[in-house]
């Protein structure tokens, strides 16, 4: 029976144990929220998961979903699995190969009426854009058709959480940029917290609003996405992987003859190559660290089209002893520029030192697609 909690949206999760893997970590997950655990192998993402599904027991823990308590060790509380509304997308599909794709959705939705449940499996399917495909069987799909349905089976009981686990990892790389923004689009229609599993940075600076960030069992940080990842003292967790800045912005305006888009983010605004999206569509970019070059005064008559008034916060060594990254404070945003330490000695940079940005406009990309914005 499912126990009463404290009352409040979203998920809520503590737990702690030492056997069979240490574990001790705290996080919330708000109502359509996108929240990743990221880390390395054997951190206890997975696990994680799993304890929330009602899959594995912690030694100790809590975890509430809304006003249901799921779990309290101590208060000798434990809903089991199917009592748990949870949709869980694992990466290995586990799809039903002798039913069709509206069987695989049919089968996830219990005893209501058989026309409703085909009726909003339908509808679930044309969510995910496969609703041409219902009659077919998943061996005869593509795996990112095939992780669609999957997605769609995980929906079809109305769930209070969605869970996902290395849900891109069976994919190759240009499929997976597809369903990232399948994953956009069905984030804005599902209002249920999304808990998010992945080895891989670019599904967490493309998809995630926070990060949980694990190590060893052990939370190291969390918090949003955008701060966390440009924080230069996690450089071993790969978080840098190529040092650079995520910033979120809104695109405000088209100039089709100058096939150019304008941004609008908390540092002010930036040109990106034309982009085939509505206006006010909000969207994450990332610029490379490497392609941020810095001036004293603004210059006159270039050829770029982006140049920013920043102040000067850090001054880091990189990878590289021949330079250093510099953080950048421009607006309400956080730049990251890296330039060699002769540059740094000819400008006489210094923390609160005034300069100039001067980004490419071809420099402004959307993390995970290699592509332009």
């Amino acid at each position: 029976m499912t126990a009463s909690g404290s009352g409040g949206e979203g998920l809520a999760v503590t737990l702690r144990q030492q056997r069979p893997m240490p574990l001790d970590l705290a996080f919330d997950c708000a109502p359509g929220e996108v929240v990743a655990l990221f880390g390395p192998s054997g951190s206890g993402k997975t696990t994680t998961l799993r304890a929330i599904a009602g899959l594995h027991r912690p030694e100790h823990g809590r975890i509430r979903c809304g006003s249901e308590l799921w779990l309290d060790v101590e208060q000798g509380v434990e809903v089991p699995p199917h009592r748990r509304a949870v949709g869980m997308v694992f990466q290995d599909y586990a799809l039903f190969p002798h039913m069709t794709v509206l069987g695989n959705v049919l089968a996830a939705m219990g005893h209501r009426p058989r026309r409703e449940r085909e009726m909003r499996a339908r509808e679930l399917l044309a969510l995910v854009h496969l609703e041409e495909h219902a009659g077919r069987r998943p061996g005869g799909l593509s795996g990112g058709q095939r992780q669609r349905v999957a997605v769609a089976r995980a929906l079809a009981h109305d769930p209070a959480a969605l869970l996902l686990d290395e849900p891109f990892a069976a994919v190759d790389r240009a499929m997976r940029v597809g369903l990232y923004g399948e994953l956009e689009s069905l984030r804005r229609s599902v209002r249920a917290p999304i808990v998010l599993v992945t080895h891989d940075f670019d599904e967490v600076a493309r998809l995630a609003d926070r990060i949980v960030l694990l190590e060893r069992g052990r939370l190291v940080v969390q918090g949003p996405v955008t701060e966390i990842t440009n924080r230069m003292d996690l450089t071993h967790f790969g978080m840098q992987y190529d040092p650079g800045s995520l910033l979120d912005a809104r695109i405000e305006a088209h100039d089709v003859e100058r096939q150019l888009t304008r941004l609008v983010f908390d540092g002010g605004v930036l040109w990106a190559p034309l982009l085939d999206a509505p206006a006010d569509l909000r969207l994450r970019i990332r610029i490379a660290a490497r392609e941020v070059s810095l001036a004293r005064r603004a210059p006159e008559e270039i050829s770029l089209h982006n140049v920013l008034s920043a102040t000067v916060s850090t001054i880091t060594p990189a990878a590289d002893p021949a330079l250093v990254l510099v953080g950048l404070q421009t607006g309400g945003a956080r730049l990251l520029a890296q330039v060699t330490r002769d540059a740094v000695s000819r400008l006489a940079i210094a923390p609160g030192t005034p300069l100039f940005a001067l980004i490419k406009s071809v420099a402004v990309l959307r993390p995970g697609s290699g592509l332009h914005t």
